[in-house]
């Protein structure tokens, strides 16, 4: 069964290109309306006109840095003020950085602990109680296959995707008495912009999906009567991220360090 999200309104953050751009008309397709958050104004405005004229819903494009402290509080401000309610939020902005954490810039960091890790956790909770409440829509969080293990050369970057994991499978649980759909997403390589923000596609494991093959799967798990905590993308990324939660971590930590020197080489 399709799910029809007309009359719904789906936030997508990281909007500007990518997963995020993929699931605005992934969702417009289906007949929501959208909010497209990201830094870049003139990709979301180019977007928004894009999804009015070929899917005849609203657009609306907010121009907000995530990693802002206050940006929940500012998303919020932006929505209220247009008089926008939504029943649907997709956390899919964040980066990744590679290299040995000694070398890493503190700044950098910082800034992407606070939008792969705070920015989700303080959205996530100012929107929550309304999608609990309508019920018509779904709470998605990306994480990443960088969830299931260790990653060395990107220690931060695999942690804060663990923690998504984690923190979306317990909402999950929380909300299983309501009818909202709560999902964690974990694609492998995806052809997005995020290895030019890494610096390298020396980072990406296994072969790449296109962001339209990770959507399409992500609204088909939402099809389902009842849907998994987490799901993810890609048959071979699947069946290594069941057989690495059979390992010993120390075997795990190992595997993983291999994996990613090779494919630097």
């Amino acid at each position: 069964m399709t799910t029809d999200f007309s009359g719904t309104t789906a936030l997508i953050t990281g909007a500007s290109s990518g997963l995020g751009a993929a699931f605005a008309i992934g969702f417009a397709r289906r007949g929501a309306d959208v909010v497209l958050v990201a830094r870049r104004e003139d990709r979301l405005l180019e977007l928004a006109e894009r999804i009015e004229h070929e899917h005849g819903v609203r657009a609306t494009p907010v121009a907000l840095d995530l990693a802002r402290p206050d940006a929940h509080t500012a998303l919020r401000a932006a929505l209220d003020n247009r008089g926008i309610r939504v029943q649907t939020l997709v956390n899919s902005a964040g980066f990744g950085v590679k290299g040995a954490f000694v070398d890493a810039d503190p700044a950098r960091i910082a800034a992407m602990v606070q939008l792969n890790v705070a920015a989700v956790v303080a959205i996530t909770r100012e929107f929550l109680p309304e999608l609990v409440r309508d019920g018509r829509g779904a709470l998605v969080n990306i994480a990443s296959t960088a969830a299931y293990q260790p990653c060395p050369d990107m220690a931060v970057y695999g942690a804060s995707k663990s923690f998504v994991l984690s923190f979306t499978e317990a909402l999950a649980y929380e909300t299983r008495e309501s009818s909202l759909r709560v999902l964690a997403l974990s694609p492998g390589a995806t052809s997005t912009e995020f290895f030019d923000v890494v610096g390298t596609r020396d980072a990406a494991v296994g072969r790449f999906q296109t962001p339209e093959q990770v959507v399409a799967l992500t609204l088909n798990r939402l099809d389902r009567l009842r849907p998994p905590a987490s799901v993810v993308s890609g048959r071979a990324n699947a069946l290594t991220s069941t057989l690495v939660r059979f390992l010993p971590r120390s075997l795990a930590l190992a595997t993983s360090g291999r994996v990613l020197a090779e494919s630097a080489r």
